[in-house]
């Protein structure tokens, strides 16, 4: 089925569309653009909408605005928006009156007539993703780069062909109960993160595997051997199951040996190239290119994978150097919105750095953090929702009474970032690496790490 067949396909029917943001807007202006019978809801009042709101009212669109936009549903066909789950129970009522539940990335999946390469995870999935994208174009592959990063691909489903590649990172909101079949998945690693929306841990882990449950035989499953969730999902995937570790795999697989980086299939062993040609800091770096080196694995050769490894400068947010002044260097790691991603750009550091944390609580544990930050960071600045909550993990660390980390906390996300920089001194880091979501005081992590920066090129 193309697109123009779908949308013609519900033009006699009722839609809805939950969330005017990025992802749904453009669906939103298709399927007004088609004639069909649009109801756009969402919480925000219409003057907050702005001008899409203007725009899509000149369209022809059909309201459902504020604290009660998700009551009463009875649309045909409802598509939800990322951030609100399947099990909400609006949704639940608006199924069983015979609703049709379905989101804008399921019907790319339905749609999209090219190969796909699919990554989740509670870490790395940006970066991954966006190697993977790299690595294939500088193969020749024409890419698309869409789902949780870049931008919405639905519309663009025309263009594409079928010769092409569609890249796409998944959240684990988005591939709650849905249907898609990507021929090559991965999964980076597993730990607890969103709790704060999902019932329970085992449902965060159950949403990851929608990734590949609908896989087939000829299809490929990546997944990190040292995961304790690998055997899990690798004993429920209907396809070929390969491993990324760092460390030898035993099986087929990218895998580190020393100082050089491996590919094993089919008993052949083939040297990509040093771990230490890698351009981008950190052992969790290491391990995003093994993933992607497998994930591209019969696409990419060993030299265009060394190519690119070696050039490629990471991802905005992610360990990006802002300045540096009077020998400060200034980091902004605001993709870091969880206790293992902070830890991880903590272990990326050469020397302890004075650490910025602190946002928005989506109920994690922060006892790990504590951990790491006694052990590995040289001061901390503490602001937002869960300042209280990562200084308790840190006060009540067994490694806190043998440390010399010293905290602050300050209110405001200005005067947090002021501060830190006020006591800096030649030689030393500044890390911004908050280990929650922005959602306390910004729109998103970009938002959030726009602010950081502005801040740091100010002083």
């Amino acid at each position: 089925m193309t697109l123009q067949e779908y949308v013609d396909s519900i033009k006699d029917k009722r839609v809805a569309v939950i969330g005017i943001g990025v992802s749904n807007t453009p669906l939103i202006e298709l399927l007004l653009r088609n004639g069909c019978d649009v109801t756009a809801c969402d919480k925000r009042s219409f003057p907050d909408l702005g001008e899409t709101g203007l725009r899509l009212e000149e369209l022809g669109c059909k309201w459902k605005l504020g604290d009660d936009y998700l009551k009463d549903l009875d649309q045909d066909v409802i598509f939800r928006t990322p951030g609100l789950m399947p099990f909400d129970p609006n949704l639940e009522a608006a199924q069983k009156r015979g609703s049709k539940l379905t989101s804008e990335m399921e019907l790319f999946f339905a749609l999209c007539p090219c190969r796909v390469i699919a990554v989740t995870g509670s870490d790395g999935k940006t970066t991954t993703t966006t190697i993977i994208s790299e690595l294939l174009k500088a193969a020749g592959y024409r890419v698309h780069l869409g789902g949780n990063i870049g931008h919405p691909l639905l519309c663009e489903v025309p263009e594409i062909r079928p010769e092409d590649y569609a890249v796409l990172e998944l959240s684990s909101f988005q591939l709650h109960s849905m249907k898609c079949r990507p021929n090559v998945a991965v999964i980076t690693n597993i730990s607890p993160n969103h709790l704060d929306k999902h019932k329970d841990y085992q449902d965060y882990i159950d949403a990851k595997a929608a990734i590949f449950l609908r896989q087939r035989p000829e299809d490929k499953l990546v997944l990190q051997m040292d995961d304790e969730h690998a055997p899990y999902y690798s004993s429920m995937a209907p396809g070929r199951v390969a491993f990324f570790c760092n460390g030898k795999v035993g099986q087929s697989g990218c895998f580190r040996e020393g100082d050089s980086i491996f590919r094993l299939h089919d008993g052949k062993r083939e040297e990509i190239m040093l771990r230490s040609e890698i351009k981008l800091p950190g052992e969790h770096n290491v391990l995003n290119y093994l993933a992607a080196f497998e994930a591209t694995a019969g696409l990419v050769p060993a030299a265009v994978c060394r190519s690119v490894a070696m050039s490629f400068g990471g991802v905005e947010h992610r360990l990006e150097l802002v300045r540096e002044k009077d020998g400060v260097r200034y980091i902004n790691d605001s993709i870091g919105s969880s206790p293992s991603r902070t830890i991880a750009g903590l272990r990326a550091m050469t020397v302890k750095p004075i650490v910025l944390c602190g946002g928005y609580d989506k109920h994690i544990p922060f006892e790990p953090l504590g951990d790491a930050l006694c052990r590995m960071a040289k001061r901390v600045f503490l602001t937002g929702d869960t300042a209280l909550k990562i200084k308790d993990a840190i006060v009540n660390s067994p490694a806190f009474p043998g440390s010399d980390l010293t905290f602050e906390m300050h209110e405001d996300f200005t005067e947090n970032v002021l501060a830190a920089a006020s006591v800096a001194e030649e030689g030393d880091v500044v890390l911004f690496s908050p280990a929650c979501a922005s959602f306390d005081h910004f729109k998103n992590f970009a938002e959030r790490g726009e602010a950081f920066k502005k801040i740091v090129n100010s002083l």
